[in-house]
């Protein structure tokens, strides 16, 4: 089993890691300056923590759409294209003087065979929801020959910050059904200081469909949560999906790691082994607002899988290099 250099990218919250058929890992996150989208890559996921970054998209200068808090970019391999879904605030949505953030979902192309290439990437626009609010965190995954997306949305109507949404694809970049509410903040532990649903990644193994989510505020509350379907149910019906009761990854005091989420999933280098990619503190008091503290670092570790088939993803790990 490969041992990973934790963490294996520093100031990199919300990481997303894809390993493509040419051999290399893609590597995507928030950087702490929220203004860019960055990709490195490398053959192994430890070559991540040497790669250099590449900038291929920046914020708009002129005030307006796409030009603040750049959040979450996701890389996918759609049908021979590239596609980074985002989030960004864009001050045309703003309703109440800057007290908010307006923040909607995003998407940008690339049909160069490299995606390091930052002259392929175009605006494919805002990735439109019925309900006009704040929404982001917006990841997508392939079944039974449907492209679907799932999601994190305000509902005005809704108490909380933030609910999972998910939708059929008409396009990678356009919603082509009714969004469903898949969940919504009910248990204390994803309503730490926020009620909070968000932060989606998807596994399919075993048939099944597993989302994991993150709940609760983004300092040591953050947790992750986990849904879980049968691939041959219907997705687009709520009552398919069913919620744990309890967090399946936490802090871990005892290795010193606070707040771990937003995570997604990769394979190790042979395929063997399924990874969890996330982000944590190695300290849990913070000065000020979490969102503007860099030291969400960017955590890999191999899970394993119950008799009954469900991940099993133990405790963030501690760091294992100064």
């Amino acid at each position: 089993m490969t041992n990973y250099i934790n963490p294996v990218v520093v100031q990199r919250a919300d990481p997303f890691i894809y390993k493509h058929s040419d051999g290399y890992y893609y590597f995507s996150a928030s950087v702490p300056e929220y203004d860019r989208i960055e990709l490195r890559r490398a053959k192994t996921i430890n070559g991540l923590a040497h790669a250099t970054p590449r900038t291929i998209w920046k914020k708009h200068e002129t005030p307006g759409v796409m030009d603040n808090l750049i959040w979450a970019p996701e890389i996918h391999w759609i049908d021979g294209v590239w596609y980074i879904y985002f989030e960004a605030e864009s001050t045309v949505f703003n309703s109440n003087g800057g007290a908010d953030h307006p923040h909607r979902m995003f998407c940008i192309s690339s049909d160069l065979e490299n995606p390091m290439d930052f002259s392929g990437w175009v605006e494919k626009g805002q990735i439109e929801t019925p309900i006009d609010s704040f929404s982001l965190d917006e990841t997508v995954f392939e079944l039974n020959g449907n492209l679907m997306m799932v999601w994190a949305q305000k509902d005005p109507a809704i108490e909380g910050s933030s609910n999972l949404y998910i939708a059929q694809m008409k396009n990678p970049w356009t919603i082509g059904s009714e969004p469903v509410m898949i969940s919504t903040p009910t248990f204390d532990w994803e309503k730490r200081r926020f009620a909070v649903n968000e932060g989606p990644a998807v596994i399919v193994k075993n048939g099944m469909v597993f989302i994991t989510y993150s709940a609760s505020a983004t300092d040591e509350n953050y947790c992750v949560g986990m849904l879980y379907a049968k691939d041959s149910s219907d997705l687009l019906n709520a009552d398919s999906w069913t919620k744990l009761d309890h967090p399946v990854f936490e802090s871990n005091p005892e290795n010193h790691q606070y707040g771990p989420g937003h995570n997604s999933f990769t394979k190790s280098e042979d395929g063997r082994q399924d990874l969890i990619v996330y982000h944590c503190r190695d300290y849990k008091d913070i000065d000020g607002d979490p969102l503007y503290d860099p030291n969400r670092h960017t955590m890999v570790q191999p899970f394993t899988w119950d008799q009954n088939g469900f991940p099993v993803f133990g405790k963030p790990v501690s760091n294992n290099y100064d």
